[in-house]
């Protein structure tokens, strides 16, 4: 997944971008609501990680504006007030979570997951196409059962074009799930990381359409 985070704490938002990249999603962080507004404006995210306090607002404001326009796009609230009423107001605003502030890293990688799960409408959160299964809660991919190795970028693409079954994904869709706003991007790197999925896989697991992007080949679950 595409992550943005909107943290001011600069240990805390350098930590929580690192393990989250870690986990294997693309991570891009900022300490304002305005940069995060115009991180939104200028690239599409599957989550975001909200803090409320932030220098030049609270984060419910931008909250407030996503599910106003960006309904599909995951949201959890990190943030120090623990307060009952605070997590009520962030909930009832469209939140899909809420972690209090200081909160172990590995558990916030566990609810962006979990959080994840919940877009994701497909039975038991797995794919199967012929002998290949694609397991995206535990971002795995067997072939006649057996585990097939895939670099993190590789994995991305193949869970981006998991969790839109049948759906044709551009050269620019997939670059933008891949990368973070400061990340220089060489213009082949798409078509090299098809490639090694295909070599790794085998033939027929992702579609090129040519012109105009990949898609997974039909499922059969």
């Amino acid at each position: 997944m595409k992550i943005l985070i909107i943290e001011d704490e600069p240990a805390l938002g350098s930590a929580v971008r690192d393990r989250v990249r870690q986990a294997g999603h693309v991570a891009d962080w900022f300490r304002t609501l305005t940069d995060g507004r115009a991180a939104l404006r200028a690239s599409a995210y599957d989550f975001l990680l909200l803090d409320l306090g932030l220098p030049d607002g609270n984060g419910r404001y931008l909250l407030r504006e996503i599910r106003r326009n960006r309904s599909s796009l995951a949201v959890l609230i990190t943030t120090a007030k623990d307060q009952i009423s605070d997590r009520i107001a962030g909930l009832s605003e469209g939140a899909d979570d809420y972690i209090v502030k200081p909160y172990d890293l590995d558990e916030l990688v566990a609810r962006i997951e979990a959080v994840a799960r919940r877009y994701i409408a497909l039975p038991d959160n797995i794919v199967i196409i012929d002998d290949v299964e694609i397991d995206l809660s535990r971002r795995q991919l067997r072939r006649e059962g057996r585990t097939i190795d895939l670099s993190a970028r590789e994995w991305a693409i193949v869970e981006l074009l998991a969790r839109r079954p049948g759906a044709l994904c551009s050269r620019e869709q997939i670059e933008d799930a891949l990368y973070g706003l400061s990340d220089d991007v060489e213009s082949n790197a798409i078509e090299v990381f098809i490639s090694r999925i295909r070599k790794k896989t085998g033939p027929g697991l992702i579609v090129t359409v040519r012109g105009r992007g990949y898609s997974l080949a039909e499922s059969s679950s």
